[in-house]
C-alpha cells in the first residue's frame, strides 16, 4: 500500500508540473487529437471508396478503431517512464533509482506520466461511442465487461511491449525501431479487422504479436458476427487475459535485465 500511495504522489506531482503551462497543455492535447483524427479520416475515405471491406462496414471498423486507440492512449500515459528509459541508462540516472528502497518498476513508472495523451484518448472514445450508437448491438452485461476487458487487455499488451523495449536498453541504449513497429505499427494494424490480412500476417498477429486477442476476437463476439477465420467463439471471451499475461511476462524479462545491468561506468 505504501508503494501505491507513492505512485499516486508521483502522479499528482506530474499532473501539477504539466498544468503549470495550461495553454501549452491544451494545445498539445488538441494536437494529439487532430493527429489521430487524420488516421480516422483515412479510415473513412477507404470505406467511402469501397463501401465495405471483406464484409465489414465502416461502423464496425470504427469499433475496432476506438477500442485500440483508447487502449494505446492509456498505455502512452502511464508507461511514459519506460518509453524514455534509455535516457536514464545513458545518463546514469538508473543507478540512483537502484539505490532507493522501492521497486524499480514503480520508480520508472512514476518518473514520467504523460497526460497530454488525453487528446488521443478523447478521440478514440468519441469514435467508440459513435460506433456503438450506430451499430445495432444487443448489449448485455457480458458484452459490456468484454468491451472494457478488451481495452484493459490492450493497455497491458502495449505496456508489455514498451517494458520489453526498455529492457533491451540494458544491452543497447539506441532506439530500437523494431519494438515501435509492434506498438505504433500494432495500433495501425489492429484498427482494421484481422480477416482482411493475408494468412501469414494473421498468424503473426495471433500467435507472435497477439494483437488479435485484444481487439479482433472480442469485437467479433460483441458484434455477434461469424468469425471469418473459423476460430471458436469462446476465444473472444478469454482473449483479453492474454494482454495481462504478456505484461506479466514482460516484467519477468525486466527483472532479468536489471540483474544484468552493469552501470554506465561514468
Amino acid at each position: 500500500m505504501d508503494s501505491v500511495k507513492l505512485y499516486f504522489k508521483y502522479l499528482k506531482l506530474s499532473i501539477e508540473s504539466q498544468l503549470q503551462y495550461k495553454a501549452s497543455f491544451v494545445m498539445m492535447s488538441i494536437g494529439h487529437f487532430l493527429m489521430t483524427f487524420v488516421d480516422f479520416l483515412g479510415l473513412w475515405v477507404l470505406f467511402e471508396r469501397f463501401g465495405n471491406i471483406n464484409g465489414f462496414t465502416f461502423e464496425e471498423a470504427a469499433l475496432f478503431y476506438g477500442m485500440v486507440h483508447i487502449a494505446f492512449a492509456i498505455t502512452e500515459s502511464w508507461t511514459r517512464g519506460f518509453d524514455t528509459f534509455p535516457n536514464l541508462v545513458r545518463t546514469g540516472e538508473f543507478d540512483r533509482i537502484l539505490l532507493r528502497p522501492r521497486t524499480t518498476v514503480l520508480q520508472v513508472l512514476g518518473h514520467d506520466i504523460h497526460l497530454m495523451r488525453i487528446g488521443r484518448f478523447s478521440q478514440g472514445l468519441i469514435v467508440l461511442v459513435w460506433a456503438v450508437c450506430k451499430l445495432n448491438i444487443k448489449w448485455s452485461l457480458g458484452k459490456v465487461l468484454l468491451l472494457i476487458g478488451a481495452i484493459i487487455g490492450g493497455n497491458f499488451l502495449f505496456s508489455g511491449f514498451i517494458v520489453l523495449q526498455a529492457t533491451l536498453s540494458f544491452w543497447s541504449v539506441q532506439s530500437l525501431e523494431i519494438i515501435n513497429s509492434f506498438t505504433h505499427g500494432g495500433v495501425q494494424a489492429s484498427q482494421y479487422p484481422l480477416s482482411i490480412y493475408r494468412k501469414w500476417f494473421r498468424k503473426i498477429l495471433i500467435y507472435i504479436i497477439p494483437l488479435a486477442t485484444i481487439n479482433y476476437f472480442p469485437a467479433i463476439n460483441i458484434l455477434e458476427n461469424n468469425d471469418l477465420l473459423n476460430y471458436p467463439n469462446w476465444i473472444g471471451w478469454i482473449s483479453p487475459f492474454v494482454g495481462l499475461l504478456f505484461f506479466i511476462l514482460s516484467l519477468f524479462a525486466w527483472r532479468i535485465g536489471v540483474k544484468h545491468y552493469t552501470s554506465t561506468g561514468s
